[in-house]
Parts: structure tokens; C-alpha cells; sequence
């Protein structure tokens, strides 16, 4: 089977998988109370209470419910006039253009939604991302050569240490610490830039766009060393551990030329697969709670308050656009897994 063979059968194959995730949670989303509607009337019946109670009680009519008209309009206004199968055969079609529908609560586009909360995404995932392999990597390699050492203990409780600690505890201990909590305040509370900085120099805006990301990308980042450090340890023990390590340094090879040139290239070959994956996972996963910490406004954050106003079109499009972009990320992982090991075939993935 060729390339081009397996990508065409993976793209199809693609398609029911995508197909049954939304379908899935377009009908779990029926059943869930607390609509969009509930919440309007909801709001309207709260709006007449307070009219009632300022004086307003000729113009009431929260006793006696909402009338049928004015529910149909709500209905109508969020689209749930029509029965859920024409509904979703409609979202099915917008997702098709990648037209993703309007938010119920911001009004806006939700593409439009989303591409304003990259900025704070990107700037977490991104930093998340390479410090996490351009620190964890060395490192790893440099424990698998020194294992047993003082230095290998040292650097492993370390990194377990910040495992085991929470990004969002670690967070707050580092606002307490160094933003203004109880001892001194070097670091800003909240957002990515000053109030001022479209008035700052080029140098003045780097330095104040990485004085405000420094507390936030180090609560974040502290819990992906670990995974990643001892990931390549393992690995690259259990390489120089194999019969062609011992073969090249009794053929009289130097450390240093068995190390990179035999051992590091098999070595890398799981970490180089799941390059694409976490690469994109940094930028979309979003963080909940050290977005709410440090009062950043991405899509983590995003997602949270979708699913708590229950604005579907967000919900759904952000479901659609993160899984297909997963599907896409999982093929070029295989991809990349063929590439760095030209003994593997396409059809051995396939199993």
C-alpha cells in the first residue's frame, strides 16, 4: 500500500468517526435541561418579578407563566422551532463549508469566537510546548547517561515534584509569592499585555508580553517535564541497553558517536511520533482553571462557559472543529511514524 492509498483510506475512514461524535453529542444535548430557551424564560419571568416588585405589578405576568406567543418567538429566535432531525441535518451541512453557526450568547460567528481567544491559547500552548521538549529532552538523554548517579536522583525528585503538584495550586502560589499576594509583586495579576503597550517600543512590548506570561507558562509547563523527561530516559536507556550498542563500543566507537549517531536517531523515534499530537494539544486543550487564575481569556475558558450558558453552536462547533483537527493530527502522527522508521510499512498501521 502506498502513501497516498493509506491517507485515502484513512481520510474515509475519518468521516463516520466524526459523523458519530457529533451525532452522539447533538443527541445528548437534547436531553440535557436548562436550554437556551429555559434560560431565557427563565430570565424574562426573573425581569417581571423585579418590575412586579419596583412598582411595575399592573404589567406582571410571572404567575401566570409566559404566553404561548412569546415562547414561540424564543423558539423560534434560537432555531428550536423545528424538529431536532432538520436541525441537525442543517448543522451537518454548515459544518460541511465550515460554517459553524452564530453564538447564542456572545452573538457573534463562532469561527469569529474562536479565532479571539487564540492569542491567549497560543501563547500558553506554544510556550508550554517548547519549553517542555527543549528542556525534557536533554534532560532525559542526560539521566539515561548518568543513571544511578547523584545526578540522576537529584533531577528526578525534582521533576516528580512538580508532577505532583497541581498547575492551579503551583498558580496560586506563585501569585501569593511573587504577584502581590503576601510578599512581593514582580509579576502582573491578570492578562497578556499592560493597559499601555500598543505606547511601548518594539523591545518594551516583548519584555512586557514576557513579564506578564512568565507566572501563568510556569504553573502551566511545570507538570509536562516530568511525563516528558522520564519518557526519554526509558527510551534511550532501553536503547543503549540493546546488542548494537555493545557491538559499536567493542568495535571501538567513542561514547559520544554511539550515543548521537546509533542510539539517539532510534531513540527519538516515539518521541518525534507524538511530536504532532502534542504540538497541537498544547495550543488546544485549553486551561480551565489557570486561565480563571490569572484571568485569561482563551478557550479553555471558553469551552467552561459554553457548556454552562448552554450555547450550542459553540459547544457543537468547537467539538467538531477540535475533533477533526485530532483525526488530522492522528494521520500525521502514523505518517511521522513511517518517516522516522523507514522499516515499518503502511500496512502493519492498519492492524
Amino acid at each position: 500500500m502506498n502513501i497516498w492509498s493509506y491517507i485515502l483510506k484513512r481520510v474515509l475512514l475519518m468521516l463516520p468517526t466524526l459523523f458519530g461524535v457529533v451525532a452522539i453529542t447533538f443527541a445528548v444535548i437534547q436531553f440535557v435541561p436548562g436550554g437556551p430557551v429555559e434560560q431565557a424564560l427563565t430570565e424574562l419571568k426573573q425581569t417581571s418579578m423585579a418590575g412586579e416588585a419596583s412598582g411595575g405589578g399592573a404589567q406582571y405576568r410571572g404567575r401566570q407563566g409566559i404566553d404561548a406567543e412569546r415562547v414561540a418567538e424564543i423558539k423560534a429566535l434560537y432555531g428550536f422551532d423545528k424538529p431536532p432531525a432538520e436541525r441537525f441535518w442543517q448543522m451537518l451541512k454548515g459544518f460541511a463549508t465550515f460554517d459553524l453557526g452564530q453564538s447564542f450568547y456572545h452573538h457573534m460567528d463562532v469561527w469569529q469566537l474562536v479565532v479571539s481567544k487564540l492569542p491567549v491559547s497560543i501563547t500558553i500552548g506554544m510556550w508550554t510546548f517548547f519549553l517542555t521538549y527543549f528542556i525534557s529532552l536533554p534532560l532525559g538523554i542526560a539521566k539515561a547517561v548518568r543513571e544511578g548517579s547523584r545526578f540522576d536522583a537529584i533531577t528526578s525528585m525534582i521533576v516528580l515534584i512538580g508532577y505532583s503538584i497541581p498547575g492551579f495550586i503551583l498558580g496560586v502560589f506563585l501569585l501569593v509569592i511573587f504577584g502581590g499576594g503576601s510578599f512581593v509583586q514582580w509579576f502582573p495579576l491578570r492578562g497578556l499585555t499592560s493597559d499601555d503597550w500598543e505606547q511601548l517600543s518594539l523591545v518594551g512590548k516583548v519584555l512586557d508580553y514576557l513579564w506578564h506570561i512568565a507566572l501563568p507558562v510556569t504553573a502551566s509547563v511545570a507538570g509536562s517535564f516530568a511525563v516528558m523527561t522520564m519518557l526519554t530516559k526509558n527510551t534511550f536507556l532501553e536503547e543503549i541497553r540493546k546488542q548494537y550498542v555493545l557491538t559499536a563500543r567493542a568495535k571501538g566507537l567513542s561514547e559520544r558517536t554511539v550515543l548521537y549517531k546509533h542510539v539517539f536517531r532510534n531513540a527519538l523515534i516515539p518521541l518525534v511520533t507524538g511530536f504532532p499530537a502534542a504540538f497541537i494539544g498544547a495550543f488546544f486543550a485549553g486551561s480551565l482553571l489557570i486561565e480563571t487564575l490569572f484571568s485569561l481569556d482563551g478557550l479553555g475558558l471558553l469551552s467552561y462557559e459554553s457548556v454552562i450558558r448552554r450555547d450550542y453552536p459553540v459547544v457543537m462547533g468547537t467539538l467538531y472543529l477540535f475533533t477533526l483537527i485530532g483525526l488530522v493530527v492522528k494521520l500525521i502522527g502514523d505518517l511521522c511514524y513511517v518517516w522516522a522508521d523507514p522499516r515499518l510499512q503502511f500496512e502493519s498501521l492498519n492492524r
